[in-house]
């Protein structure tokens, strides 16, 4: 895994030296993805230039590093990820003669485009990726994405002008003019926590979708095409599916899992695996202890202070299954210490507060080794977050109630002191006690007035009202018309699986991790996301995913084959922070500044709502801590990124 950027600038034509010299800029501005190396190439003729910083993990000789040249001199790649079928696709008629300069994962990719083409390489790719290829007889630049989107890439055309780089700092590193907020990117973030695909905090700068393909030729005319699309690809198990026995779907699921995480354990430098002790890091650890390759590394951390420990259960796990296991037991105050530097770490708005305890085990992680293999996926595709469960077991049943009738039960929810909620469920047994009950009761109240088709939205909601908070600037349609042959089959679940799949996968958890890990020059590769694990999760009936309450169902059964049931049956805990208390303590001084209203918010934020919530949460009238921590998020991230000069073009 590595960082990648490039620019075409027509200015620049003839101009070797000021090319290498401006990819030279943004390379610099993410060179923590890449601490081993870093390297570059123009053509002038055609005003072009790449520029990477390396990772090196596969082939860490001379031979895998990049920008890299095809042998037949017509295409140039540079690349950031992971294809972990490169031998298989080696082995194509195409490249039968080829006489391969190394064994890089990179080489392939480039050599099988110049054989075989784009779209035939991107169809048979197993792996994550985000990568640029240029066509020097053609002159057209290829963006691409992987399926899941595991990976960044941001573009942006002015002109005849093109820039693209694995993170925004290495746009903004080279810039014609200052980059203007997209007001109503802050509405969306007000609403989502992250501002989502294929929108950035800037207008004009974008995100390549998941599985799309964005072609800039040399006038500047670009096209945008997906080679893989999730809704298509749940249509299509659908429609192909058969009735599989429980006992078949966990036969077919377990060889499946395990032959990605054998792939994926590829690699030449030290390999470990995140392990927090539940279902879906216990699971690919499992595989990879079964996978037979060696002593198998993991890591945790635990952080008692906090209320949100599970070391212990990772550590039970890792004595069960034999791994070589360390941990990193963190205070209240290591974790706050965490908070100002996230506005570096993320360098556009971002607000899952999980962000903190991710970078804490990345950092742990990367003393020992250089790639880390992730549980990332299992919720969304097995069904396990709470939402699910609520959907499948409670709202289905309570959405019918009448409308006024659901208001009344709301606002008597709403009437119940915080406090007393937490006590009441304190005296629960531990292995049903929730974590957070007062937030999951609130959240419960809150959806319970809502037509069914707006339950999802309102749960995935971080500010109630994010067109107020944003003074009024409407947020980004929401683009969600694609799934809704999804949501006419009836399976509300399904439906939201899928966009969770399609959405908040993406913009959140792999961005999370991609940046938490990449600022540690850590690689985090996630086995759950291999797309033929996806295509066969997203095409099981429901009594496969959730069963009498149970989420994950079919996932569980895997992981019982290798892990008594009795290490990972417990409540899903979640990777959070006690955020209200933290703000009501610790934090209350950095949150008193960023909220003082003589500067808060530069003209984007309604002052008064944002004052009135903290007011609120000071008091204990109210929990407002998602809400009071995405406005926070938002004017740190200002106040470090969007109140700085850009660096200007030479012409």
């Amino acid at each position: 895994m590595c960082g990648i950027a490039g620019l075409i600038d027509p200015r620049l034509i003839g101009r070797g030296d000021m090319l290498r010299a401006h990819a030279r800029l943004m390379a610099d501005a993410i060179a923590h993805r890449g601490p081993d190396g870093w390297d570059s190439w123009a053509d002038p003729a055609a005003g072009i230039a790449f520029a990477h910083r390396r990772l090196a993990v596969i082939d860490v000789t001379p031979t895998g590093a990049q920008p890299m040249v095809s042998i037949d001199g017509r295409w140039v790649i540079t690349y950031n990820g992971e294809i972990y079928n490169t031998a298989e696709i080696a082995r194509a008629p195409e490249l039968a003669g080829r006489a391969f300069r190394g064994t890089s994962d990179t080489e392939v990719v480039l050599e099988s485009v110049a054989a075989r083409g784009i779209d035939q390489t991107l169809a048979d790719l197993n792996g994550m990726f985000a990568l640029a290829v240029w066509d020097r007889k053609t002159r057209t630049l290829y963006l691409v994405r992987d399926r899941l989107g595991i990976k960044p890439l941001f573009y942006t055309m002015d002109g005849g002008a093109v820039r693209f780089a694995s993170e925004l700092k290495a746009m903004n590193a080279v810039a014609r003019s200052s980059a203007a907020i997209d007001a109503a990117s802050i509405a969306s973030f007000f609403r989502f926590g992250y501002v989502p695909a294929p929108h950035t905090i800037f207008a004009g700068i974008h995100k390549l979708m998941p599985g799309e393909i964005v072609s800039i030729d040399s006038i500047g005319r670009s096209s945008r095409r997906t080679y893989w699309s999730l809704a298509d690809v749940v249509e299509q198990a659908h429609s192909f599916a058969r009735e599989l026995s429980d006992v078949e779907a966990e036969d077919r699921l377990n060889d499946l899992l395990a032959d990605a995480v054998a792939r994926q354990m590829i690699s030449d430098v030290p390999l470990g695996a995140f392990l927090s002790g539940g279902i879906d890091s216990s699971t690919i650890v499992s595989l990879m202890v079964a996978a037979g390759k060696g002593a198998v590394k993991t890591f945790s951390i635990g952080f008692p202070e906090l209320g949100y420990d599970e070391s212990r259960y990772a550590a039970a796990v890792a004595r069960h299954l034999g791994t070589e296991h360390e941990e990193l037991i963190i205070t209240a105050a290591d974790a706050v210490a965490v908070v100002p530097c996230l506005p570096d770490i993320y360098d556009e708005p971002f607000a899952d507060s999980s962000q903190i305890p991710t970078s804490l085990v990345s950092m742990l992680t990367r003393r020992r080794v250089t790639v880390a293999l992730s549980g990332d996926g299992g919720d969304e595709l097995f069904g396990g977050y709470n939402r699910y469960a609520l959907t499948a077991k409670i709202l289905s049943r309570i959405l019918s109630l009448p409308l006024v009738t659901r208001g009344a039960i709301a606002t008597m929810m709403k009437a119940i002191p915080e406090r007393a909620v937490d006590r009441l469920a304190s005296l629960l047994p531990d292995r049903i006690r929730p974590t957070q009950p007062a937030d999951k009761l609130r959240k419960l109240a809150e959806v319970l007035p809502c037509e069914p088709q707006q339950v999802y939205l309102r749960l995935v909601t971080q500010c109630l009202q994010p067109v107020r908070l944003a003074n009024g600037v409407p947020e980004h349609p929401l683009g969600w018309e694609r799934f809704e042959p999804i949501a006419a089959r009836g399976d509300r679940l399904l439906w939201m699986q899928v966009l969770d799949t399609a959405t908040y996968l993406p913009d959140d958890i792999l961005q999370k991790v991609d940046r938490a890990s990449m600022a540690w020059a850590l690689e985090v590769r996630p086995p759950l996301l291999d797309h033929r694990v996806v295509a066969f999760a997203l095409g099981l009936p429901l009594r496969l995913r959730v069963r009498n309450g149970e989420t994950k169902w079919l996932l569980r059964r895997v992981l019982e084959r290798y892990v008594p049931r009795e290490m990972f049956e417990r409540p899903k805990m979640g990777f959070g922070v006690p955020l209200a208390d933290w703000l009501r303590g610790p934090l209350r001084a950095w949150a008193e500044d960023l909220l003082d209203p003589s500067g808060l918010g530069g003209g984007y934020v309604n002052v008064e709502a944002a004052r009135q919530m903290w007011t609120e949460h000071i008091a204990e009238r109210r929990n407002c801590a998602y809400a009071l921590w995405t406005i926070l998020m938002f004017e740190a991230w200002r106040r470090r990124w969007a109140m700085i000069p850009r660096i200007r073009q030479s012409s």
